[in-house]
């Protein structure tokens, strides 16, 4: 089990690190929000694959608290690992954003001022974490996991640029964002909603794969 805590740990750190550092790398390279989101996007793909191929084998790569919840749902899991899991997961996200913050020079805690809020917001976050959730478990239905980790992260970058909220879907990864005042932080008025929306989502996608899979 420390294995697998350590692995959701690093894995959902480096992630944060990822979105963070990428997403301040790309305001420092342009003023253009449309190359800033590229280059935010592009980074999250690939550092999101390696993070999930590597550390896949070790703890499940979930890192993300509402995949570890379907597994709980769906009995893949319990209720301890579940816990377990939502903390390290958490800690890994807080941890991510203040190296991010270190890597580049700015205050190792500093807290979000960047206002993410709107049901039209909100509707991004409920779409693209029903999404994950659906092609993680019609992957796993199909006996696909192999491409688990070239497709979550395909609609990682995907869903960064047609939802409008850009892509959290990720409640460990919103709560790491609020200590980085980037590009890619989040506001910490705004969390509760988001993460409200993520486990709406969370459940939207458990229902359409019990539709399509004809689960019981």
């Amino acid at each position: 089990m420390f294995k697998k805590l350590a692995g959701e740990f690093l894995g959902t750190a480096l992630l944060v690190s990822i979105v963070i550092g990428s997403g301040i790398m790309a305001t420092n390279l342009s003023q253009d929000v449309g190359v800033q989101l590229l280059i935010n996007t592009i980074s999250t793909v690939f550092g999101l694959a390696v993070l999930i191929q590597i550390l896949g084998p070790i703890s499940g790569a979930n890192f993300n608290p509402v995949v570890t919840l379907i597994d709980l749902i769906q009995k893949r899991t319990n209720v301890v690992t579940f816990i377990q899991y939502g903390f390290a997961q958490t800690a890994g996200a807080i941890t991510g954003a203040i190296l991010a913050n270190a890597m580049f020079s700015h205050p190792l805690i500093e807290i979000s001022t960047r206002a993410r809020s709107g049901s039209n917001q909100y509707l991004g976050e409920i779409v693209a974490t029903a999404g994950l959730i659906l092609i993680i478990n019609l992957l796993i239905h199909q006996e696909k996991t192999t491409l688990i980790p070239a497709i979550v992260a395909s609609w990682i970058g995907s869903a960064y640029f047609f939802t409008s909220s850009t892509s959290f879907a990720n409640p460990a990864v919103t709560v790491g964002r609020i200590f980085s005042d980037s590009f890619a932080g989040i506001a910490p008025g705004c969390v509760t909603k988001f993460i409200a929306a993520q486990i709406l989502g969370t459940l939207i996608g458990l229902g359409l794969t019990k539709v399509l899979t004809n689960d019981k």
